[in-house]
């Protein structure tokens, strides 16, 4: 079954027009409310806690589709659609990367900094596997050529290990750019 995101600055506020039930899921053995997921459909309810009354994992293999709604506050800087364009088709400083004072300010890749010097990422299709790699099931992968690491990448893991999947790794490459970019502009405006 696909895997949709949806990003939004404020969560909350789309969550108050949309008719929705919270996703659950379990923790130690306690059904929780899913940090992120919703249904957009009828899906047997908790109606003590109001969510799902079955684990999403659970719930997928029944035939519901859950939908995560995501919190990303980078969109708060974008002034119109035509700006968000601007800033995703326009090429990053790539080598800011490599400087651990810039990259963690950056969604998804803060705290990663080694790995960011290591790999040097050129592109938005580096960057995605710079954000795979991070990830436990292609840990491995870390220090590799880039060709080696290309091949690999993608390639869904036999274990149950957290990956990203390509789709999701490029939309946040995108946003990461879409982030470096906008702190430049932020300095640029700052200093001129």
């Amino acid at each position: 079954m696909p895997d949709i995101d949806i990003d939004f600055y404020d969560r909350e506020s789309a969550l108050k027009i949309i008719k929705h039930i919270p996703a659950s899921r379990y923790e130690n053995n306690e059904l929780k409310k899913h940090n992120t997921g919703i249904y957009l459909h009828q899906i047997p309810v908790d109606k003590i806690n109001n969510m799902s009354s079955i684990d999403y994992d659970v719930a997928e293999d029944r035939g519901y589709f859950k939908i995560d709604f995501l919190n990303v506050s980078l969109y708060k800087d974008i002034k119109n659609e035509e700006h968000l364009q601007q800033l995703m088709n326009q090429e990053p400083l790539w080598d800011l990367l490599e400087q651990e004072e810039f990259s963690k300010m950056l969604f998804h890749v803060g705290g990663h900094g080694s790995i960011l010097k290591m790999m040097k990422p050129q592109n938005v299709e580096q960057l995605a596997a710079v954000l795979a790699m991070i990830r436990p099931a292609k840990r491995n992968l870390i220090g590799l050529p880039w060709d080696t690491v290309m091949t690999q990448v993608w390639i869904r893991p036999e274990n149950d290990d957290y990956f990203f999947k390509k789709s999701h790794a490029i939309a946040y490459a995108v946003a990461v750019v879409v982030q470096m970019n906008l702190i430049c502009e932020k300095i640029s405006y700052g200093f001129s």
